[in-house]
């Protein structure tokens, strides 16, 4: 299989914990160099002084290294200074979703087995609330102003610190981390069932800010963008850190606006932005601009830009797109760098990772043949180390020594992966695999169409139908029919949708991915479109 060589390649260098690095970081950035995080600033030296401060007291708290301590902040200087304290310190960060609601935060509290929870003031008290059920908090650190609600203890008794307090503490020498020693849990969306949580060492997040950097091939005279959240793998290695490494500043939003995002690109001087979900199709069906083109940014990465608008994207607002596939659990495993590009992929696997595309008894299929995606590192220190507290789920995905990604692809005749779906995305209507991402695809170049998402609902035969959701474009409106005329021209006649459902908004995750389970939940609703019952 054809590798992507990477220039100027620094993957090779020796192993780091996220303290050291961030140590070396900061020593080697230019003194202004800076994050500015919903419009606070720090630099880098600040946050290296600052994140040691909290390492050090977090001892007062009695955590010692290798304890789990939950996080739910949203993205800040504060909770920067938290995140990269606690790796310091050797403790085992679990940042949670700020919009988890009372069940999962429990689940989250208890299943990660963390005995501290750091939180902004505004979820003071809900966290308080499940601490309540949770015996093993025994500490609440809170960021932010005084509640005005009470703030008596937990009923458990856990004690309360404000986080003011750990920052005045004085540095102290800190314990020794070994690259290998976990990091960070990452729950990934449990849309399938209990949310899992991805143990990643500090050595695989340094791997990936670095192969990021070199992908992108950033220097200090960039300055990077995200509106993604830090509780998500793509802001905190392929922003925070990856901004760091290189030298170059950070920008970060707490939400994406598509109607301001290039006036935000232009009013920072942003030269580069991640982008993941439907972002790239939400910003095209913007309505034009004369000043497009008129931005400073040169490049965007990631996953995926529509094929059918990969380059009028690229010529329209003059940006070179950079794809790549990869998950929470294996970094980026293929990338298309400039010079090896083929639209409407992924590109090769990645220097350090082998990748095939596999049956259902695990088998490598033909090139051209669907099938699951499937990968290994080729070193230590590139992909997860397992679930927290799932043993039975970790040994699953990694049967037969490959890990499974759930995701459906092909390898072409070049090597090039192509992503299809998500396994349990696919539709299974009459005998026949739909990809769900296909009919997204063609239904989303309707020009009426603002944002789409394709789902399976039941169906009185067995198995599925076709079902959209659909958002409009401002000022058009939508006919289902002509909808599925369109579609008729594009898509097999057994994947043309039977349903279509007009909506104000779709349900989104903070990373901009289509919570569809939310959807499928709701099945044929009474104003969904049937377009069997209008040709009887």
């Amino acid at each position: 299989m054809v590798h992507a060589h990477v220039s100027g390649d620094r993957t090779d260098e020796r192993p780091l914990a996220i303290g050291e690095w961030l140590h070396g970081a900061a020593q080697r950035a230019a003194e202004e160099a800076f994050l500015l995080i919903a419009g606070e600033r720090i630099g880098y030296r600040e946050l290296d002084v600052t994140s040691d401060r909290v390492a050090a007291g977090s001892s007062e708290l009695g955590l010692r290294s290798g304890d789990h301590v939950c996080l739910m902040m949203r993205s800040s200087v504060a909770a920067l200074q938290v995140w990269f304290g606690l790796a310091k310190a050797g403790l085992v960060e679990v940042p949670i979703n700020v919009a988890s609601g009372s069940y999962l935060l429990r689940y989250f509290l208890e299943h990660s087995g963390a005995t501290v929870v750091v939180c902004d003031a505004e979820f003071e008290q809900l966290v308080r609330e499940c601490a309540a059920d949770v015996p093993g908090i025994g500490h609440i650190v809170v960021s932010g102003d005084e509640p005005e609600h009470d703030t008596a203890p937990p009923a458990n008794g856990a004690a309360r610190h404000r986080l003011t307090d750990l920052l005045a503490h004085p540095s102290a020498a800190l314990p020794t981390v070994d690259p290998s020693d976990a990091a960070v849990i990452l729950y990934t969306s449990g849309t399938t069932g209990p949310p899992k949580g991805a143990l990643l060492s500090h050595r695989a997040n340094v791997n990936l800010a670095r192969h990021t950097v070199d992908l992108l091939g950033y220097t200090p005279a960039d300055r990077l963008y995200s509106v993604f959240p830090l509780f998500h793998s793509n802001a905190r290695y392929c922003s925070v850190m990856a901004a760091m490494e290189a030298g170059a500043d950070l920008v970060m939003d707490h939400r994406f606006s598509a109607s301001q995002f290039w006036d935000i690109c232009r009013r920072h001087g942003i030269t580069a932005f991640n982008y993941q979900g439907a972002m790239m199709s939400i910003l095209y069906k913007q309505p034009p601009r004369p000043d497009d083109a008129d931005n400073p940014v040169r490049l965007a990465f990631g996953a995926p830009c529509p094929p059918e608008i990969f380059e009028a994207f690229e010529h329209r607002f003059g940006v070179q797109l950079t794809e790549i596939y990869g998950s929470t659990e294996t970094s980026i495993i293929t990338d298309m760098p400039p010079w090896d590009r083929k639209i409407g992929t992924a590109g090769h696997e990645s220097a350090n990772y082998e990748v095939a595309v596999v049956d259902e008894h695990d088998e490598p299929v033909p090139p051209g043949v669907a099938g699951e995606i499937v990968a290994r590192p080729k070193k230590p220190g590139w992909m997860f180390d397992g679930y927290h507290a799932m043993s039975e789920t970790t040994v699953e995905s990694w049967r037969n020594l490959w890990f499974h990604t759930g995701d459906r692809g092909l390898l072409d005749e070049d090597g090039y992966l192509v992503f299809l779906d998500r396994l349990k995305d696919t539709i299974r209507r009459r005998g026949e695999n739909i990809s769900s991402w296909e009919i997204e695809r063609v239904v989303s170049a309707h020009p009426a169409v603002a944002q789409a998402a394709a789902y399976g609902v039941p169906s009185e035969l067995s198995e599925e139908e076709v079902m959209v959701a659909i958002v409009v474009a401002p000022g058009t409106g939508l006919n289902p029919a002509e909808l599925t005329e369109h579609c008729a021209g594009s898509l097999t006649a057994f994947a043309v949708p039977r349903y279509v459902r007009v909506i104000d908004a779709l349900p989104m995750t903070p990373s901009q991915r289509v919570e569809k389970y939310k959807l499928r939940a709701d099945g044929v609703t009474p104003d969904a479109w049937d377009r069997e019952a209008v040709q009887q």
